[in-house]
């Protein structure tokens, strides 16, 4: 397996989300400044050449949309035989709406652009032969991919996607909340025992009034956040073996149990399941004052018409596992754009991809795009909302020296989804069946190993 050096998101990083961008319901941001670096004809050769409509397929809200536009109106102006059309398949789902596409690809519709909302969904759709590599068309712009970009998804040594959005995740922590417990903010040196400790501290209350120290949604990702980070993948080790059975997922469910059945630090995940409960009303109405999280979830924190709050945000680092453990190293979540196999206008859908994961001024989210100027970006996007979000802890913790990922995606597999919804029964039979950590991994490995199988055939 081809090693890779892990990514360092040094002051050029950009990044949720996500969901991890891993939600169906997260919402972008808006992003940056810096200049494009896709490489165009001029406009007037252009203007002569052949008038070509390309369909790019999201989920954008309207909000959303008319941003995205704005980005469009960029592209248009440089390349005006080209009209963009968005086409938003289910507005603020990117779950439902990667089905949706699913569906419109198999029946033959006409697709140009695509976008994922992360990467194990992008590799899912690359094996199946639906998405077009791109090799030809970044040697041809004389790109170097990893030059360029933080994460670039291949399969059999081709790429298939550009990376468009890029967000580290952190801990938003509630300031008021902090105060009262007198507790400095966290730094780079703290452990995930000491978030336990102070998610106990933070912890105020009993029944319907309670305030939880902390939050863990029901996404995979919050079952064990030091496999995300700190490993090169969460699911397999280097030589494409089940990874479940690495002894931080034994840490992290145990520390999940003690501190959901002792502490009583975090809301139950019976609970959180049962009554579908929203990470974002849960932060922002006070019932839990910590939440592990990604830049996608900003815009929330910024709407105070939709989710009414008083008390100013801080951020502070993702926890390392241990006081030995590297400081910095985190989760990295993105979108990511592709081209559809059967797309008719390859050349174009690659200009517009390209123009749509360099440019800077109009941008909706952080960008996957290394050169990047993201202070400037974070000054624009947060500067104005002083009152809700401190934007000093936000830059001094996304864009320290030290943060990074240790994600190798060498180390991934098309069937990637489904280990990840392995990883999420395995957890729920472990905290609400009660059983041990051990036999949870056990039950992980077997059904993993099941999947490898079905897929290597």
């Amino acid at each position: 397996m081809k090693k890779r050096n892990a990514l360092i998101l040094s002051s050029a990083l950009v990044t949720m989300s996500v969901l991890s961008a891993c939600g169906s319901t997260t919402e972008k941001g808006a992003t940056g400044s810096a200049t494009p670096a896709t490489s165009t004809a001029p406009a007037a050769t252009q203007a002569n050449a052949k008038p070509v409509t390309l369909k790019y397929y999201t989920w954008d809200n309207e909000s959303n949309q008319a941003k995205t536009q704005k980005i469009i109106d960029g592209f248009h102006a440089k390349y005006p035989n080209v009209t963009v059309q968005n086409v938003a398949l289910v507005p603020g789902n990117s779950v439902d709406s990667m089905k949706k596409m699913d569906v419109l690809m198999s029946s033959g519709e006409e697709v140009d652009v695509l976008q994922y909302s992360n990467i194990d969904e992008t590799l899912a759709r690359a094996a199946t032969g639906v998405l077009a590599p791109l090799d030809e068309f970044y040697a041809k712009s004389n790109v170097k991919p990893e030059e360029d970009y933080f994460i670039n998804p291949k399969v059999n040594g081709k790429y298939y996607a550009t990376m468009m959005s890029s967000s580290p995740y952190f801990v938003l922590i509630n300031q008021d909340a902090l105060k009262e417990a007198n507790l400095p903010l966290p730094s780079f040196d703290w452990t995930w025992d000491d978030f336990r400790d102070y998610a106990k501290k933070l912890s105020k209350g009993e029944g319907n009034d309670k305030r939880y120290g902390a939050y863990f949604h029901s996404w995979g990702e919050y079952t064990n956040l030091i496999a995300y980070s700190e490993l090169k993948s969460p699911y397999l080790t280097s030589d494409l073996k089940p990874a479940f059975n690495d002894p931080s997922f034994t840490y992290f469910f145990n520390l999940r149990r003690a501190m959901e059945k002792d502490d009583k630090s975090v809301k139950a995940l019976a609970d959180v399941v049962g009554a579908k409960l929203s990470y974002v009303t849960e932060y922002l109405n006070g019932k839990a004052a910590m939440l592990a999280t990604a830049p996608f979830m900003l815009d929330n924190v910024m709407n105070k018409e939709k989710y009414p709050h008083t008390f100013k945000s801080v951020i502070a680092p993702l926890p390392r596992s241990s006081k030995s453990g590297e400081q910095g190293v985190t989760n990295i979540a993105g979108s990511y754009m592709s081209i559809a196999s059967n797309s008719k206008h390859k050349q174009e859908a690659y200009d517009f991809i390209r123009y749509l994961t360099t440019e800077q001024e109009a941008r909706l989210d952080f960008s996957g795009y290394k050169k990047a100027d993201p202070k400037l970006i974070v000054d624009r996007l947060y500067g104005k909302a002083a009152d809700l979000i401190d934007v000093p802890s936000l830059t001094s913790t996304i864009f320290d020296k030290r943060v990074k990922t240790n994600f190798d995606p060498a180390i991934s597999a098309p069937y990637g989804n489904q280990l990840k919804a392995v990883l999420e029964k395995g957890f729920s039979k472990f905290i609400l069946d009660n059983t041990s950590a051990e036999e949870a991994q056990k039950w992980m490995m077997d059904e993993a190993d099941k999947i490898a199988k079905q897929n290597t055939k």
